[in-house]
């Protein structure tokens, strides 16, 4: 039986690197805080590599708290990071003024931790694979190609403009959803609260005069008296799904009964798949530009999709290119590739030119979605806007028509 721990100190899990024998050491440390467990290990002779704070109490409400890195720092640290490689600086430098330079908390972490394994003899590429959370497999597969092939710096350049391109794409959309959202959640609001606070008002005023209500009234009294004992259960209801949602919507088998849905909505499925097929398109060209295998790249982009549909059609399309097929032949099997796609890529892989081809269909399909998404911000405000009004104007309406009949009733 383990002996308790000593007061004020926590078991972490650490990996370190024996540099005399070269082996890998996984143990426990029970100290106050990781600068201890490091130093320990400093004082033993050993390189840390990973140190694990227990998953428990204090620790698990900082790493719930942790502040998560977005796209967008991940397109800043490319950015500069590339632009120090291909202006000769050492790589190892140029992690180290960056991460000096980064404000993300947990992306500055993350670093630190590369930069010890990249000293203890890591390849950059698997010190990034150690933190599948925060570097994406595009990136990952990207750095290892650069460092295969030796062009390192171009390769970040690569993964720079790609995730540039994927946080303007993003950012494009939430832009022209927005106002819509707003739009709705303050009518929805200003409905639920009317329903809830008014409309008891004039039911029991109602109550008082007696006589048979117009049917809109009586309808919004029952929606009223309904929401009133049910709004509890609905907001629960509602936190708990968000919560469920927000930790379960990558996991396949959620993804597998969601993804279909999404891409048959009307309207907003053809966008969704104009979305994904884009993403496919763009990091597909820049992992073949920067001289990764067909295979791999295939291998790659299907993970990273964003839609179990196009990620299946991916993977059959890979299967089939195994067995020596182009990759053309069938992509465009079960129709998730439109024929102008299918057909691009044939004439890539006819000329040689397969990477710039799928930049093309990439550039295509982002000026769609961006065109779309206008449009439809466009559409949906003033749509959104009178719904509202009709919905927060019948309520009103349905209130004020006994009104009307208000001496018939006292009679």
């Amino acid at each position: 039986m383990a002996s308790p721990a000593p007061t004020g100190t926590v078991p972490y899990k650490i990996r370190a690197l024996n540099p005399g024998t070269g082996q890998i050491v996984e143990d426990k440390i029970e100290a106050p805080s990781e600068d201890a467990v490091r130093s320990t290990l400093a004082a033993r002779g050993l390189v840390p590599l990973e140190v694990t704070a227990p998953a428990g109490g204090l620790n698990m409400e900082i790493k719930f708290l942790r502040k998560r890195v977005k796209k967008n720092d991940l397109a800043v640290f490319a950015r500069m990071f590339a632009t120090m490689i291909g202006a000769g600086m050492p790589m190892l430098r140029a992690l180290r003024v960056i991460t000096q330079q980064t404000e993300n908390p947990t992306l500055r972490e993350t670093l630190e931790s590369v930069i010890q394994d990249v000293e203890a003899g890591s390849k950059l590429s698997a010190a990034f694979a150690e933190h599948p959370t925060i570097f994406p497999p595009l990136m990952i597969n990207m750095v290892r190609s650069g460092e295969v092939g030796g062009f390192l710096d171009r390769a970040l350049i690569e993964v720079a403009e790609n995730t540039e391109a994927e946080v303007k794409l993003a950012s494009d959309i939430k832009s022209a959803a927005t106002y819509p959202a707003v739009v709705m959640a303050m009518g929805l609001i200003g409905g639920g609260a009317m329903l809830v606070f008014i409309v008891p008002i004039f039911a029991s005023m109602f109550a008082d005069l007696g006589g048979q209500l117009p049917l809109p009234t009586r309808i919004t009294m029952a929606a009223s008296e309904v929401l009133k004992w049910a709004a509890p259960f609905i907001i629960a209801g509602l936190i708990a799904f968000s919560v469920w949602w927000r930790k379960n919507k990558h996991r396949e088998p959620v993804r597998r009964a969601t993804d279909p849905l999404f891409m048959k909505m009307p309207v907003f499925g053809p966008l969704l798949r104009k979305i994904a097929l884009g993403r496919f398109s763009r990091n597909l060209s820049v992992m073949l530009s920067s001289g990764v295998q067909i295979l791999e790249a295939l291998d790659t982009v299907g993970e990273t999709a964003g839609n179990m549909v196009v990620t299946d059609s991916i993977r059959y399309t890979q299967d089939k290119v195994k067995t020596g097929h182009q990759m053309s032949e069938f992509l465009g099997h079960d129709n998730v590739f439109p024929e102008i796609v299918v057909a691009m890529v044939a004439v890539g892989e006819e000329s040689g030119n397969t990477d710039e081809m799928l930049r093309k269909v990439a550039e295509m399909y982002e000026q769609q979605v961006e065109a779309t998404t206008k449009r439809l911000s466009a559409l949906l405000e003033p749509i959104l806007i009178v719904l509202m009004g009709v919905m927060l104007g019948s309520i009103v309406i349905s209130m004020y028509l006994p009104m009307f009949k208000i001496f018939s009733l006292i009679n």
